[in-house]
């Protein structure tokens, strides 16, 4: 009888496979393209498997409690904090996540620099871009993305290094296409203490399209673990 371990050694077996014909079609077959574990929901014990056995080395983290909860039980991997983040939780995650990827504001970059400064640490952070204008999710607009991004090259313990999105469930490859689109003006601006290293974007599913379109983090959660269990 197949244990849950079981299943996601498939589901992971399958994404690579899915990713690399998706490489392959696309044009991308040299590009480094990492698969980040989206750990929310998931027990400690199920996200080391896939850390041990599949060989992830990089977790995606929702939520401040459940991440606090967890932190110290997960074998070594990379940590990005990828949810929504208040400002008055920053300092209990500034010393353990290597990446914010949710920074929308600069009222939260801001907080970061000064929580990063505090403690010695230059804080690598993705700018969120609410690429699809809607009030449900976080993220700057488009139009107000130059702005926060010439802002927080001022900032000196954070380090802009991409952008991140979660384009709408319809049609979004429009949306996609449109990220793509900033990613390439910010980089050809060539601003000073700003890296366009990471375009996150793609999560279960839309992660093939997402490798047409210029993505190098994929955040997968129930691709991989499953259907969520929310508690």
């Amino acid at each position: 009888m197949k244990t849950q371990f079981d299943y996601v050694d498939e589901n992971y077996r399958r994404i690579i496979n899915n990713v690399n014909e998706a490489k392959e079609r696309y044009g991308r077959s040299g590009d480094s393209i990492q698969v980040m574990a989206v750990t929310k929901t998931v027990d400690a014990d199920i996200v080391n498997h896939a850390i041990s056995s599949c060989g992830i080395s990089l977790l995606g983290e929702n939520r401040v409690q459940e991440y606090l909860s967890k932190k110290d039980a997960y074998l070594p991997a990379a940590v990005h904090f990828i949810g929504g983040l208040q400002t008055n939780k920053v300092k209990y995650i500034i010393d353990s996540v290597d990446m914010i990827q949710s920074v929308d504001s600069l009222k939260l970059a801001s907080e970061i620099n000064r929580h990063a400064g505090r403690i010695g640490k230059i804080q690598d952070v993705l700018v969120e871009v609410n690429i699809g204008g809607e009030e449900s999710k976080g993220g700057v607009s488009p139009e107000e993305l130059s702005e926060l991004i010439y802002a927080m090259a001022e900032l000196p313990n954070i380090k802009v290094q991409g952008l991140m999105t979660i384009p709408p469930p319809h049609d979004p490859e429009k949306f996609l296409g449109r990220m793509q689109e900033l990613y390439i003006d910010i980089s050809e601006k060539r601003i000073d203490n700003i890296n366009m290293s990471f375009l996150s974007m793609g999560m279960s599913g839309d992660y093939e399209l997402a490798v047409k379109y210029g993505s190098n983090i994929l955040r997968i959660g129930s691709a991989l673990f499953g259907a969520r269990i929310y508690r």
